[in-house]
């Protein structure tokens, strides 16, 4: 989301837990030492996007945060990556994968005392799906019948037709098409539902916000950081969490949060920065006090949309622009080896993955790049990777500049943004030109969560505004068949992406995490690639 999502498996979606091969001190993956309920910590968070709404938060800064407080139907096992009942008590399917029965666990309760029922998670759907709403995270209600009657600035329909409440505990789902996935796809927070409470103001809701997860938001000061305390009266059936108190501290700088842990000041950081992993420098800094491990997410480059930044609508542009940067160089030099080279738009460990999909324009060719750029009739003016200024990539985004300026005779300069929140903003608000780093974390594991949002048109993360008929029809016919057709179908679509070229695909992500000497049972989710909080706890 994000652009991680940034979070899950099915028969053959199992492939995830491959991706727990880590390595982490002499303690393995994660820190064993004995720990104990109760205590706080403090983890390195950033400032949020969106207001933290289950419907609205698709990137991690947020994510991070919501998917504490609320609960979904499903929640993503941190070891396996699969999907494990939270409020769900049944969920059953008809022979066309089109029709579906949802029963939820009786008695829970929201933080505010009131009760979680079928009619809990209807409202909260089609709130989000509701086109006025212009909720963050609306294509993932997609599949349901119905949505696109409740699309748009003024709608035919407030709800969806296929959504419908049968009793307290049971609604049922009608898809337009059938959705042989649909299960898996319902542990992510989008599906998360919504007391009574958010209906009456959402926008005073957003601000101290009431979910039924395991920890409860006790305070947000945008800027500065999100204190959560665990909820006692947690009903659903995933981790309950062990520590009293998770504060997410939001800073600018993962130099000065690296720093901050070192110091004993913050508990846990979800990325180690790229100064502290040259020569691996982390492992003295940190010794049995970190974890490595990859998972399904990619680090890619997103051209603006063309009426933004015109110059460089020409494919022939793009692909010589992915084939005069060199990933390898990069990623030696600053990431000290621990990345990936990315040869498609997916990501390895999930189903569909399409090693190769790029082909030779994710491979470095300084000549044949410059010959692209001649046929094309060159590029005029400067070109520019834009970056949020709060994350750790100023050393990547120049060395990638460095790298086309090298092969193309271009001018090449990394801008920088203040913070995430506002790049994010200029993204949305297509007010970001030329190029701009971007990437994706799978919400679950299927090759379709790195196709549709991100390249279909008018995908809810389509930040490049990138539309092709025949790819969106690929996704369609894919949509509705099953097992290998349905994969090749997807294969089809994802390799019209290497002839426009919409965005380069750079690394695959390796996540390199570190903890204080307080923390006890640290491990990385595989799912997200993010400490998993629910499991952690103080020695």
């Amino acid at each position: 989301m994000r652009v991680k999502s940034r979070a899950m498996a099915i028969a053959g979606i199992s492939a995830v837990a491959l991706l727990a091969t880590a390595c982490g001190g002499d303690s393995g993956s994660s820190s064993d030492s004995a720990g104990k309920t109760g205590g706080e910590i403090i983890a390195r968070g950033c400032q949020p996007q969106n207001p933290l709404i289950g419907g609205n938060t698709g990137e991690s800064c947020g994510h991070d945060i919501v998917e504490l407080f609320t609960s979904t139907l499903y929640r993503y096992d941190a070891e396996t990556g699969k999907p494990v009942k939270d409020l769900a008590e049944s969920f059953e399917a008809d022979e066309a994968n089109q029709n579906f029965t949802v029963k939820i666990k009786p008695g829970v309760k929201f933080q505010d005392g009131t009760p979680v029922t079928a009619k809990s998670f209807v409202d909260a759907w089609n709130y989000t799906a509701y086109g006025p709403n212009a909720q963050y995270l609306s294509y993932f209600m997609e599949p349901i019948e119905g949505f696109k009657d409740v699309q748009g600035e003024k709608p035919k329909e407030k709800e969806m037709s296929g959504l419908k409440v049968v009793d307290d505990t049971t609604f049922t789902i009608k898809t337009a098409e059938p959705t042989s996935n649909l299960e898996i796809r319902l542990g992510y927070t989008a599906f998360a539902p919504q007391p009574e409470a958010f209906f009456k103001d959402p926008e005073a809701f957003a601000k101290k916000p009431i979910g039924a997860g395991p920890y409860k938001v006790e305070d947000y000061q945008e800027g500065k950081q999100a204190v959560l305390t665990k909820y006692n009266d947690y009903g659903g059936q995933a981790a309950a969490g062990n520590v009293d108190k998770i504060t997410f501290r939001f800073y600018q700088d993962q130099d000065a949060a690296y720093a901050d842990l070192q110091g004993g000041n913050i508990d846990v950081i979800d990325q180690v920065p790229a100064s502290a992993m040259i020569d691996k420098k982390f492992e003295s800094d940190l010794p049995d006090r970190w974890a490595q491990e990859p998972y399904p997410a990619i680090q890619t480059i997103t051209f603006a949309p063309e009426k933004t930044s015109p110059e460089y609508k020409d494919p022939k542009i793009r692909q010589a622009i992915s084939m005069a940067i060199d990933r390898q160089k990069i990623v030696d030099d600053h990431f000290d080896g621990a990345r990936e080279l990315a040869t498609s738009w997916g990501a390895p460990g999930i189903e569909g993955f399409n090693e190769g999909a790029c082909g030779k324009y994710c491979e470095y060719n300084a000549a044949e790049a410059k010959k692209l750029l001649d046929e094309a009739g060159g590029f005029k003016g400067k070109m520019t990777i834009g970056y949020n200024a709060d994350g750790d990539h100023k050393a990547w985004v120049t060395a990638t500049c460095d790298s086309i300026r090298t092969a193309l005779g271009v001018d090449c300069t990394a801008t920088p943004v203040t913070d995430f929140a506002t790049f994010r903003k200029n993204i949305g608000e297509q007010k970001q030109k030329g190029m701009f780093r971007s990437g994706w974390i799978a919400d679950y594991p299927h090759i379709e969560n790195f196709l549709t949002p991100l390249y279909s048109t008018g995908g809810s993360s389509n930040d490049g505004k990138y539309s092709n008929p025949d790819f969106d029809k690929a996704l369609t016919d894919a949509a509705k068949l099953t097992g290998e057709e349905s994969l090749a179908k997807y294969k089809e679509a994802e390799e019209m992406l290497a002839k426009d070229m919409p965005s380069i695909p750079l690394w695959y992500y390796t996540a390199t995490v570190g903890w204080s000497e307080k923390v006890a049972n640290a491990k990385i989710s595989v799912a997200s690639g993010r400490v998993d909080l629910l499991s952690i706890s103080v020695k």
